[in-house]
């Protein structure tokens, strides 16, 4: 998720700051674990309500929208290399990872294709986040975030169908409507609502983090509990599969910025903009698409990427010597957003 308050540049406040966004990425994996563990437990409580994941991502879509600004645009238009750089990479990474490890695992079809549309879904605007502790280009975190969620409707559903249809029927078209309701509308309504009531949207704020994240536990609860039965059976593999599809898109991402020579902040940025999902969405969208099994892969990509980004956020941190800056940073802070993530 976005953070609701400025955070500035680590260099110029290392106190509050970071206090605040190293709690955020702390109590985040901590109550999503909970809430699937809840839909582990006591999955008859929630039956019936795999209909409503679909708004409830709406509500944290609708929250991000309330923390943009026109800012969050401007660094595209300063720096469209980079951030084209960004989104390329995510998008041709994490989906083809999705596939090889879905193969490599033999993977059932509905596992399999919960794995893949992870990989195919958008940024998850934890980056920001975690980019921000690790001394990174924030300012190129935000716009390739921004941008993968803009273009998702245009590029999720075609790679979904592509890569994943060889498992099970995709039905593009109705993906793509679905994103749009869920995600771009939402987006776009909140921005709106931001624009022309910023004074009394930016009281609420500091509520807004906190909101999203309870939103994602419930539809974490609502996907574990669809699948309860299966996933004793299915954990391990789920999880091995999560680990390694976030972890080489972490290294990959690096890597893809120090290839193309963008300097240690922005390589920072980019391996989370790579490594990071919007988990949220693929549960939504595996849960209508799909099943509640094929949405297993996000709900565990939800809890696992906040916990690797932290703990790789903190390892970056100590081996940066001094602050370092990605050029024509236009802000310094990740969003105007509270400091916990959301989407997943």
């Amino acid at each position: 998720m976005r953070p609701e308050q400025k955070l500035h540049d680590p260099a110029d406040a290392p106190g509050t700051a970071d206090k605040a966004a190293r709690r955020a990425v702390t109590v985040f994996p901590v109550l999503v674990l909970a809430a699937g563990a809840l839909g582990l437990l006591a999955p008859g409580t929630f039956e019936g309500w795999g209909t409503n994941v679909p708004y409830l991502l709406g509500v944290v879509m609708f929250c991000m929208g309330l923390t943009m600004t026109p800012l969050d645009f401007q660094g595209v238009v300063r720096r469209p290399w980079a951030v084209a750089l960004g989104l390329v990479a995510h998008y041709v990474i994490m989906p083809g990872l999705g596939w090889l490890i879905a193969h490599a695992l033999g993977l059932s079809p509905q596992l399999a294709a919960g794995v893949i549309l992870v990989g195919c879904a958008p940024s998850g605007t934890a980056s920001n986040v975690v980019t921000y502790l690790a001394r990174g280009d924030v300012a190129l975190s935000v716009s390739v975030a921004t941008v993968s969620t803009v273009l998702a409707p245009l590029i999720t559903p075609p790679l979904t169908l592509l890569l994943a249809g060889e498992y099970l029927p995709v039905d593009a078209g109705s993906m793509v409507g679905d994103i749009v309701k869920t995600v771009l509308l939402p987006v776009v309504a909140g921005l709106l609502v931001r624009l022309l009531l910023g004074r009394y949207v930016d009281r609420a704020l500091g509520a807004l983090p906190w909101l999203s994240a309870l939103t994602v536990a419930a539809i974490v609860t609502i996907v574990v509990a669809g699948s309860a039965a299966a996933i004793r059976s299915a954990a391990a593999m789920v999880l091995l599969a999560v680990v390694l599809h976030n972890g080489l898109g972490l290294a990959l991402g690096y890597g893809a910025g120090k290839l193309a020579r963008l300097g240690p902040p922005a390589s920072r940025a980019m391996a989370f903009e790579v490594g990071m999902q919007n988990s949220g969405l693929a549960a939504s969208l595996a849960t209508a698409h799909f099943s509640p099994l094929a949405a297993l892969p996000a709900a565990v990509f939800s809890v696992w990427h906040n916990v690797s980004g932290a703990l790789v956020a903190a390892w970056m941190a100590r081996r940066t010597t001094g602050p370092e800056r990605g050029p024509e940073r236009e802000r310094d802070e990740p969003g105007a957003a509270g400091s916990s993530p959301s989407g997943g």
